[in-house]
């Protein structure tokens, strides 16, 4: 018989859920918890599904069975009701809307929970600001090429064609990201593919003739400016690191009895852990170091908060300071004299010198069998540039 008011009130929970049926697939659903649920059986396809219909009584009888009569509407006409309200669901969702500046919000948070550099999320929030000028404020799914064209033309007249791209790139990514989770249905910057002005690519300035290389040494050992300073731009010549991953390297990663560094993912460009090892003149210049350590766990802490590394542009203005030009060295460009050099020299294996600079190989095939750390032959080759550097410097001694 079909359920009654009276009758729903008299259900009595039980040691395990049970049925009460009412008519035409409806039912409801008795918990030991005593909470009471509307169910509605049908079949769709030749498959069996059930759709929820609300509580009891926050659902009454007579507005549970509206809501079946109406999913039965639904079958008749030919249509799924579960898939139905999933659709009606992502609608309502979409025309709620949101604004750029808060998706884009949501967007750099995950960025966060993911593990994403500091520095990165940094340097993508600034690129954020630039949209929000004029972005900011928009509905997400109004946002249209032509908003966003008029976006980037600000900063490309200010001369920063590198900058539009990136900005370009942001904006895209952030949405579809809004595609992906329902705010969204286009993605405008995919028509903006060649509406840029494209600034021809430059190579960060590296030395790779001996004697400069030699004169650069010189002029880092009589550097009369801060002695920590001084140290830091011997071990980026030494390591050929990213000049990030030394600023912000701490003291917990170095072991100078193994004469290893040990490198976190979270500082990695490429988000995978790696591991330097240290030659002799290495050790010998951290253990330098040490003599100036106090209470910071940074190599390079900050001068005004010890908390804080030096800034992003203390290398490159030691540099400057010594006379060395930006297009002639930059503090990123010790990479590339190594990678020259060490190529050149034809000693060593070509993975082993990736390996040394952290690159990932971008084949996946290979990449999947080029797992090795080359770790013997890299210990050998890290002595050999420091071996190297040091026959540089007296080639031009007066």
């Amino acid at each position: 018989m079909p359920l009654s008011d009276v009758a729903i009130r008299n259900l009595k929970s039980r040691e395990k859920p049970y049925k009460a049926s009412d008519s035409h697939g409806l039912y409801l659903l008795v918990n030991p918890t005593g909470s009471r649920l509307w169910r509605f059986k049908y079949r769709f396809n030749g498959k069996e599904k059930l759709l929820a219909l609300g509580s009891y009584p926050l659902v009454g009888l007579k507005l549970a069975r509206e809501k079946r009569d109406d999913a039965r509407l639904l079958l008749v006409e030919g249509y799924d009701p579960a898939a139905e309200r999933k659709r009606r669901k992502r609608q309502e969702f979409l025309e709620k809307g949101i604004s750029f500046s808060d998706l884009a919000k949501e967007y750099l948070d995950k960025l966060k929970r993911e593990g994403r550099a500091p520095q990165t999320l940094k340097k993508l929030e600034w690129i954020v600001s630039l949209a929000e000028a004029r972005l900011g404020d928009m509905e997400v799914k109004e946002i249209e090429t032509q908003d966003i064209l008029a976006c980037l033309r600000v900063v490309e007249a200010e001369g920063k064609f590198e900058t539009a791209g990136r900005l370009r790139s942001t904006i895209g990514a952030i949405l579809r990201y809004a595609i992906a989770t329902g705010r969204a249905t286009t993605d405008p910057t995919q028509a903006l593919k060649g509406a840029l002005i494209s600034p021809r690519k430059k190579h960060r300035s590296a030395l790779t003739d001996k004697r400069e290389i030699g004169e650069m040494m010189l002029a880092i050992d009589g550097y009369s400016g801060e002695p920590k300073t001084a140290i830091a731009l011997q071990l980026l010549a030494l390591l050929a690191q990213r000049p990030g991953e030394l600023r912000l390297a701490c003291w917990d990663e170095f072991d100078l009895d193994e004469a290893t560094w040990r490198i976190p993912a979270e500082r990695m460009k490429m988000r995978r852990p790696h591991r330097v090892p240290l030659p002799s003149q290495a050790v010998a210049w951290l253990r330098e170091l040490e003599r100036f350590r106090q209470k910071s766990d940074l190599l390079f802490p900050s001068t005004r908060n010890w908390k804080k590394p030096v800034s992003e542009n203390t290398f490159n203005q030691a540099i400057r300071r010594m006379g060395f030009d930006k297009d002639k060295v930059t503090a990123h460009g010790f990479r590339a004299t190594f990678s020259t050099l060490a190529n050149e020299s034809g000693k060593w294996n070509p993975d082993a010198i990736e390996r040394a600079l952290a690159h990932v190989e971008g084949n996946d095939v290979r990449r999947a069998y080029a797992r090795g750390e080359h770790w013997d032959e890299r210990v050998e080759m890290a002595q050999w540039w420091a071996d190297e550097l040091d026959l540089y410097r007296e080639q031009v001694k007066p």
